[in-house]
């Protein structure tokens, strides 16, 4: 039995239907759904059985909890704004660090979303390198949530059999949609094309970089899902650890936006616009992963181009009345 936290987010449900794609349906997926549309993600899927993330350690469910052979934690307060520390560290702590204890009494494999909010500002590079985690300083409380349980992870002594935790860059793709403020550039983009035939990008507050030419590692969602299962699945070998998730290639925002357009047969048209005061201090100007620790293990493996990732995104989903891919057959 697999366990999916954040099974009906935006990475976990599209991971889910790789998980399918494997004929894997002994899934329990622990979400929260709220009052949105994020169940519409789940709409297609197959899994055995869903739990509220507040009910998992209930001792109702203690009997699927010792039968769960895989975890997969991708359940997480994933807003880089938000400002409750309290309710981050609830979430992207605790809750990890019960999950994570359970996983190494059990010697079950686990794999926990990181992030490259780690980083911060990235004055110590973009380095999975376990040596460097303790000098990261990352700018937001989300940023630190994550960066204090990779710390925590690497300090025990126990372990399960394998572990990985994925620092995922800038991903974008389909069932991103009930994300509101969060949902990636594409999706936004895609919107006020429809809308008002522009896209509006921020302004530089930084001598390198010219106005909407901020860099960013952007990375599509079915890379992402393809490349955890074959660390888990295909007897890659990995060794246990943090792991980047990105292309190792940064793009700038008009050269993202630029591809949206063109997914869409249109020229582009860019608005600068003045980015908010309260972004300000907060703002990563550049990231981009350093992948050779996974490329070592998996050496064959190629992210799309992020041309080709727009493109697939915009014309096989956005353009469609039903966008989600867990309805989509194909992948």
């Amino acid at each position: 039995m697999i366990l999916l936290t954040g099974g009906a987010g935006f990475i976990g449900s599209v991971l889910c239907k790789y998980l399918n794609e494997r004929d894997e349906e002994d899934i329990i997926i622990v979400d929260n759904l709220g009052d949105g549309e994020k169940w519409k993600n789940l709409n297609g899927l197959r899994y055995a059985e869903f739990i509220h993330k507040d009910e998992l350690f209930n001792d109702e469910y203690a009997l699927y909890l010792n039968r769960v052979t895989q975890i997969f934690h991708l359940g997480a307060c994933s807003t880089t704004t938000e400002k409750n520390a309290d309710y981050l560290m609830k979430n992207n702590w605790e809750f990890s660090k019960k999950l994570f204890q359970h996983a190494a009494q059990n010697n079950v494999p686990f794999v926990y979303a990181s992030s490259a909010a780690t980083y911060g500002l990235g004055e110590y590079g973009y380095s999975d390198d376990h040596e460097i985690v303790d000098k990261l300083r990352p700018l937001n409380g989300y940023g630190y949530s994550k960066q204090f349980f990779d710390q925590w992870v690497l300090s025990q002594k126990r372990f399960p059999k394998q572990w990985f935790g994925i620092k995922f860059f800038n991903v974008f793709g389909p069932n991103e949609y009930h994300k509101g403020s969060m949902k990636s550039i594409v999706a936004k983009a895609y919107q006020q094309i429809q809308d008002t035939g522009k896209v509006k990008l921020f302004d530089s507050h930084h001598p390198d970089f010219k106005d909407g030419e901020q860099l960013r590692d952007f990375v599509y969602v079915k890379d992402v899902c393809q490349a955890i299962m074959e660390m888990v699945y295909d007897d890659k070998e990995f060794e246990s650890g943090l792991y980047n998730m990105g292309t190792g290639e940064a793009n700038s925002f008009k050269d993202f936006v630029s591809y949206c357009f063109k997914a869409q047969g249109k020229q582009p048209n860019i608005e600068i616009v003045e980015m908010p005061e309260s972004l300000r201090k907060h703002y990563q100007y550049y990231t981009q992963a350093e992948m050779g620790k996974y490329k070592q293990f998996n050496p064959d493996f190629i992210f799309k181009s992020l041309e080709e990732s727009v493109a697939d995104y915009t014309q096989n989903y956005l353009m469609h009345e039903d966008p989600y891919i867990t309805n989509n057959s194909e992948l």
